[in-house]
């Protein structure tokens, strides 16, 4: 998606979790952090579309597009924020 305009300025130091990038790559698709009711959540880019006003981070070989309204304030992506209708794996579940 070459034609989007966001990039990582305006974005501070985020941690990207190793089980995230392990996630993402799995799926093998982009994802996007969007706010919701009970904050932010990471969801696949065929389930909520990137907007341009996003701001882009490199995670693993795929991008994370960050809503400009989570950019400022996120520090680190973790895997609690994937939905748990989103979750195809139950050892991740065993975790917590």
């Amino acid at each position: 998606m070459s034609d989007y305009s966001g990039d990582s300025a305006g974005l501070g130091e985020v941690n990207v979790a190793p089980a995230v990038i392990e996630y993402i790559e799995k799926r093998n698709c982009d994802f996007r952090i969007c706010t919701s009711c009970g904050g932010p959540i990471l969801l696949p880019t065929r389930v909520k579309p990137p907007k341009k006003s996003d701001v882009l981070l490199k995670a693993g070989t795929h991008t994370i597009y960050i809503s400009i309204h989570q950019a400022r304030f996120l520090t680190d992506i973790r895997i609690d924020m994937i939905p748990f209708f989103e979750d195809e794996d139950p050892v991740r579940n065993e975790r917590g």
